[in-house]
């Protein structure tokens, strides 16, 4: 996570916690002539389509004030869905003996894509299930990781 996506995302924070939302986590996209920032609120209740709209109204007006994003942007506020995106080791936790898509940064055994049972998260190492093998991935090493929802 960049610099910035850190600022932006202790700025949303607070805003979306205090309409009863988890911040899940934020996609940052910056083009050439416009940035996109995609943000992901959970509850255990779930999340309905007037639930983004509250918490987009609020976090648009915490980015005009603080103006972390210079020129122009789309923001994008969601659940995370089923096959929800992990941003933080401590979320992973919750999905030991669930299927995940991994994608490293950089290739492991000559491979940077991986597809698996998450067995156990071993300090800030992540235990993955694939085939036969268990492969031990560092958390710094994963660009992004899905849950993929295996149905009922």
């Amino acid at each position: 996570m960049s610099a910035r996506e850190k600022r932006i995302l202790s700025l949303l924070e607070p805003a979306v916690r205090g309409l009863g939302f988890d911040l899940w986590g934020l996609e940052l996209q910056r083009g050439k002539r416009t940035s996109l920032l995609r943000v992901f609120i959970d509850a255990p209740q779930g999340v309905q389509v007037e639930d983004c709209a509250r918490v987009s109204e609020q976090v648009g007006m915490v980015l005009e004030v603080e103006e972390v994003l210079a020129g122009e942007y789309t923001l994008e506020v969601s659940s995370p869905g089923i096959d929800r995106r992990l941003f933080s080791l401590e979320q992973y936790s919750a999905y030991v003996g669930e299927m995940l898509e991994v994608k490293l940064r950089a290739p492991f055994e000559g491979r940077r894509k991986f597809k698996g049972v998450l067995r156990a998260i071993e300090g800030d190492d992540i235990v993955l299930h694939v085939d036969e093998n268990e492969y031990l991935l560092p958390y710094t090493g994963i660009d992004r990781a899905n849950v993929i929802w295996r149905g009922p």
